[in-house]
């Protein structure tokens, strides 16, 4: 028989039978923990979102707006799965847009460089124009614009997935402090990480390379002969 014993903080654990050898933490309906096979396998804290598994912080209503966001001239994407180089393309973008002067405070960063999926669209209106917005949606979820900008940004998939788990053991939010590579690695091979597959993201962009409103970089080629 299965059982449920439910704590006052409003995590509660369910156990199921011998048999199926699994065992689940829940957070409210998020899965952190299961055991499967005997061997404990730990997952991510994480929400998802019109099939998209994002940040676990995340607000649906949000990140709607940010698909349906209708760009343009003035906007410059820099599109990303994440950990492939997005921080260092935006820093070139912004310091393009201000001539040299940099962004000296974290407060000055995030007010200035929007990220979209997280960004509400009367804060985003309301920013200085020309603007420079991240994302990670792969292609298929943005509202593609001819008169906006979009810079693709790949990096190899092994450097990705050390860096990503990095991050993720980074952010208490993933309860993944405590989690190992072996485990990461897993996640990140079946997509069960934030954004989903990283293959098929680089796809959905890179099949619009030759395309004159976007420009594909690589994070290796910048290293190697930087800006």
């Amino acid at each position: 028989m299965s059982t449920k014993i439910v704590t006052k903080s409003s995590i509660y654990w369910t156990a199921f039978n011998q048999t199926e050898q699994k065992i689940e933490l829940y957070i409210g309906n998020i899965c952190y923990q299961k055991k499967t096979h005997s061997i404990w396998v730990k997952s991510l804290v994480t929400k998802k979102i019109e099939g998209m598994l994002t940040p676990s912080t995340f607000i649906p209503e949000v990140y709607k707006d940010a698909m349906a966001f209708k760009p343009g001239p003035d906007d410059v994407f820099v599109a990303t799965y994440p950990k492939c180089g997005t921080t260092w393309v935006q820093q070139i973008v912004s310091l393009i847009f201000r001539k040299g002067k940099p962004l000296l405070t974290a407060e000055e960063y995030f007010a200035t460089l929007p990220f979209l999926e997280m960004t509400p669209m009367e804060i985003l209106s309301e920013l200085e124009k020309p603007r420079c917005i991240k994302t990670h949606l792969p292609f298929d979820r943005i509202n593609f614009s001819r008169d906006a900008k979009y810079i693709c940004v790949a990096r190899h998939p092994a450097d990705c997935v050390v860096s990503f788990f990095h991050h993720t053991r980074f952010f208490p939010t993933y309860f993944f402090s405590d989690g190992c590579f072996d485990d990461f690695f897993e996640l990140f091979i079946k997509g069960e990480v934030d954004w989903n597959d990283y293959f098929d993201h680089l796809l959905s962009w890179y099949e619009h390379k030759d395309e004159s409103e976007h420009l594909v970089l690589t994070y290796e080629a910048m290293k190697s002969d930087p800006p």
